[in-house]
């Protein structure tokens, strides 16, 4: 409810609820789950709820996630849509948004360095890579991230298969 930013604000949030608080996920399932949900078409949050509420009690875990993921934002959106004009012209309101921006800033920037480390990115010299690659093409040349994602998906399948034919061969050999 309290998260001003969007899904990738929320990951510390939520990564902190799940597997820090209930212990539902380690830090390396939560990093996959959401690996696999930011693939997904739709919203981070929603589709990040959807997976870890599944994983914990199936369909109802689902629903339940999902909902508790939307509700307070629907309410808070239209509690804002019936005032917005007239509360965006509030000096005050005004001030609280200048103070926001910056906490959601930090939010995502926490979000980043709690994903790399528990992605072990900086111990690779080849996902530190590959990671600073995907941020620029996609922070700076405007590459859609789901372009960026296949085409890190497809490179890691070719490194490792690389790397099994260098130790040797495949285990299906």
């Amino acid at each position: 409810m309290f998260t001003i930013g969007g899904g990738y604000a929320m990951i510390p949030v939520i990564q902190d609820a799940v597997c820090h608080e209930k212990g539902w996920l380690s830090d390396e399932e939560f990093l996959d789950s959401i690996s696999l949900t930011n693939s997904l078409p739709g919203p981070l949050a929603t589709n990040a709820a959807t997976f870890i509420g599944y994983r914990i009690k199936g369909v109802k875990g689902s629903i339940s996630a999902v909902l508790g993921t939307v509700s307070p934002s629907i309410i808070i959106i239209l509690l804002i849509a019936m005032i917005f004009n007239s509360a965006m012209e509030n000096e005050f309101v005004q001030a609280f948004f200048m103070g926001v921006r910056p906490a959601v800033f930090a939010l995502i920037v926490s979000a980043v360095y709690k994903l790399a480390k528990s992605a072990k990115v900086h111990k690779d010299m080849v996902s530190l890579a590959i990671a600073l690659i995907s941020f620029v093409v996609i922070g700076f040349l405007g590459v859609t991230p789901i372009i960026v994602v296949i085409a890190a998906a497809v490179l890691a399948i070719l490194l490792d298969s690389v790397k099994k034919t260098e130790k040797g061969g495949t285990k299906n050999e």
